[in-house]
């Protein structure tokens, strides 16, 4: 039988590697470990390019909420009024450092600020921000539309 690890050498030694293999995930399951963490990645267009921030999240049913304060690049995104939204992408990931498994979920669909004070009050004690920030006075909800999802397995 032959033995499907390759090998590499770090530090000198010999060590094998086992193959990874990319399986994708179906939505109730990508979306489901979107649900296990609270740090992902917004991507948004600022001035017509690319942005990327990082943000904490929670789920709250099928949609991502992302707390945001007024001074917030990503909170001029969407303006309270427009009923349209924007469309964003959100990704999250855990990836081991040392055998690179793991799994990663990107959401794309769009977002709407939330503007219902007794929502925005919910989501305040939900979700902890990274600083302290007198501001924390906005949300967004983005609902996803597109969701795929992948995870490395060895």
């Amino acid at each position: 039988m032959k033995d499907e690890a390759t090998h590499r050498t770090v530090d000198g030694h010999r060590e094998a590697v086992v193959p990874r293999h990319m399986a994708q995930l179906d939505r109730a399951e990508a979306l489901r470990l979107l649900g296990t963490v609270s740090l992902g990645r917004i991507v948004f267009t600022q001035q017509a390019l690319p942005a990327v921030r990082p943000v904490n999240h929670f789920m709250d049913g099928d949609d991502v909420i992302v707390q945001l304060h007024d001074g917030a690049t990503i909170a001029s995104i969407v303006a309270p009024t427009d009923a349209t939204g924007v469309v964003v992408a959100y990704e999250a990931d855990v990836i081991d450092p040392e055998t690179h498994t793991g799994w990663s979920v990107v959401v794309t669909g769009y977002a709407h600020r939330v503007t219902d004070p007794s929502e925005l009050a919910r989501f305040a004690t939900i979700l902890r921000p990274w600083i302290d920030h007198p501001r924390m006075n906005a949300a967004l909800r983005i609902q996803p539309d597109l969701v795929t999802g992948l995870q490395l397995i060895a």
